[in-house]
């Protein structure tokens, strides 16, 4: 029993439904149920939270009429800080957290493209599973994705990180390449293997322990995806607000103040801060002009 908020037009994805391409995947969902509010959706049990993270601010007043005693929150963002601010607006009892390592592509309202099926992790905030953790796991399966338990979510993050950080920043900084692109160039290759190696020591200094074997097996992976678009780097190209704080900025944060030294993801984060804001700034509308579209 799913329902999507989907903020904006509803009338394609009503006429339309959902496309879910894939490899051996070509699945239809002809009606599904969409609101513009959650105010029109009511208290549901589970809240699957998938908005950016640039978004969280809203999340205050966009969460509670879903909410009604057991409700449980699952954020599935990426980067630090999320299940955080949950639980000071709602409670950490009422907290999950997700990693998605699928490869996926949102092409139209209607369509989401997959060109890698991966898996989801999902734990607890601030504690080890509970029986909860491997029913909202469970039932995952049920539906075909893959998810497993995470015992520590935490580092789990700090994994995910190893290997979000140099791939969403490179992408976009090396001149809008995917990933294929990177591992291809030995100087790019090397400077990922360098970032990785910096994330992993401020994930160790933060108390995060993570093997310096981590660096290969994420790169192992990454040969599996083909010429694969980070997210950050399609936000980009569509001049959409990058997760700079999210992914770059408060690791950094935390790597500073466990006393790591992490040159190359302060430069990453400097330049990526500085980029997404003169794109914000050139798409604002200039005070007191008329833009007039023509078509």
């Amino acid at each position: 029993d799913v329902h999507f908020l989907m903020r904006g037009d509803l009338t394609e994805i009503r006429q339309r439904g959902l496309h879910l391409m894939g490899e051996n995947e070509d699945l239809r969902i002809p009606q599904i149920n969409c609101y513009n509010s959650t105010e029109e959706m009511g208290p549901c049990d589970l809240v699957l939270i998938a908005v950016k993270t640039i978004a969280n601010a809203v999340l205050p007043e966009l969460l509670p009429p879903l909410l009604h005693e057991g409700t449980l929150l699952l954020t599935l963002q990426n980067g630090l800080g999320n299940e955080e601010l949950l639980a000071h607006h709602f409670g950490a009892g009422r907290v999950l957290g997700g990693l998605c390592f699928i490869c996926l592509t949102r092409t139209s309202r209607t369509t989401v493209e997959r060109s890698d099926i991966g898996h989801v992790s999902i734990g607890e905030f601030n504690r080890t599973p509970l029986p909860r953790t491997r029913e909202i796991a469970d039932i995952f399966e049920q539906s075909g994705l893959h998810c497993n338990v995470a015992e520590n979510l935490a580092l789990e993050r700090w994994r995910k990180l190893v290997w979000n950080i140099p791939f969403n920043g490179l992408s976009i900084l090396a001149g809008e390449l995917d990933t294929e692109s990177i591992l291809r160039d030995e100087q790019l290759l090397e400077s990922t293997l360098t970032v990785m190696e910096e994330v992993i020591q401020a994930a160790n200094l933060c108390g995060y322990p993570l093997e310096d074997s981590v660096a290969a097996e994420q790169i192992k992976r990454t040969e599996t995806m083909g010429p694969y678009k980070p997210s950050t780097l399609l936000d980009f190209q569509a001049r959409r607000p990058l997760e700079i704080e999210a992914i770059w900025g408060e690791p950094l944060r935390r790597a500073r103040a466990a006393g790591a030294e992490t040159p190359r993801l302060q430069m990453l984060y400097s330049l990526l801060r500085s980029l997404d804001r003169a794109i914000q700034d050139a798409a604002a509308p200039v005070s007191g002009v008329k833009r007039v579209g023509l078509n």
